[in-house]
């Protein structure tokens, strides 16, 4: 599928549960290998040709601007004279030069719902991406895309079954041990975004700051039958905690599995 859409990621929330580790960092600025988890998810949406990202800022807004306007000096091996901070010399093509992104205030108080309804003002696509700021995998976004024309209905969400954090153990009525399973793949499916969102489904938002996504609007298109779900089989994993960012920092030092670009 060629077409190209805008990507809304929602990097608004207070990120409280990163603990003092975070070193007050929002959770999409909190690095793995050395780059935040929101370079990881743009790269991954770069790499399918989807470059227009449009972030909805709340809590720290101003850390997500000096990430970004200061982004080539992060990045890269440069030269210049002091006395001409501006007349600067990269050594090296930055691979992200052409991201086209877009930052905006939605202000501290606004739920994920209304974040995805002010971000949708800034763009002009008859349907877009949305996805959360802390969550990587290796999403196959054609097939996402794909799948979201194919049934023509007003959103996708991706679905993924997680394993389970701890040890299963199956027993008999009268207590005895049957079966020890370390960590299985649960049955159930959970909401791991990378969403799909055709315009008119903008009808769903209300005009509130207060209005929850996964509460309100979410279960709106599903009881019209206008909400569908994309089975990813692959990885996926969130990053609520300072413990989860230092597992996903050594997944990357082992070859990363969400990272599917060169």
């Amino acid at each position: 599928m060629s077409e190209k859409l805008s990507v809304i990621l929602l990097v608004g929330g207070l990120g409280t549960r990163m603990g003092p580790e975070a070193e007050g960092r929002p959770k999409p600025l909190v690095e793995i290998g050395g780059r935040p988890i929101l370079w990881h998810i743009m790269k991954l949406y770069a790499k399918y040709g989807h470059i227009d990202f449009v972030l909805p800022l709340g809590h720290r807004g101003d850390l997500f601007r000096r990430y970004f306007m200061e982004y080539e000096a992060l990045s890269h091996d440069l030269t210049f004279t002091l006395g001409e901070p501006d007349k600067r010399r990269y050594h090296h093509p930055n691979q992200e030069h052409d991201w086209r992104v877009t930052l905006f205030d939605a202000g501290l108080a606004a739920n994920k719902g209304a974040r995805v309804r002010k971000a949708a003002a800034y763009v002009t696509d008859d349907r877009f991406f949305v996805t959360y700021g802390d969550g990587v995998g290796d999403v196959d976004l054609a097939a996402l895309l794909d799948c979201h024309l194919a049934h023509g209905r007003l959103c996708t969400l991706t679905g993924y079954q997680p394993f389970s954090q701890y040890g299963v153990v199956d027993a008999a009525e009268d207590g005895r041990v049957l079966l020890l399973r370390e960590k299985p793949r649960l049955t159930s499916w959970i909401n791991a975004g990378f969403f799909v969102f055709d315009r008119t489904a903008l009808d769903y938002f209300d005009d509130d700051d207060a209005l929850d996504l996964e509460k309100i609007v979410l279960p709106r298109l599903a009881a019209d039958g206008q909400l569908m779900m994309y089975r990813h089989k692959g990885f996926w994993a969130s990053m609520d905690t300072f413990k989860e960012a230092q597992e996903l920092g050594e997944l990357w030092e082992k070859g990363a599995p969400w990272k599917v670009w060169e």
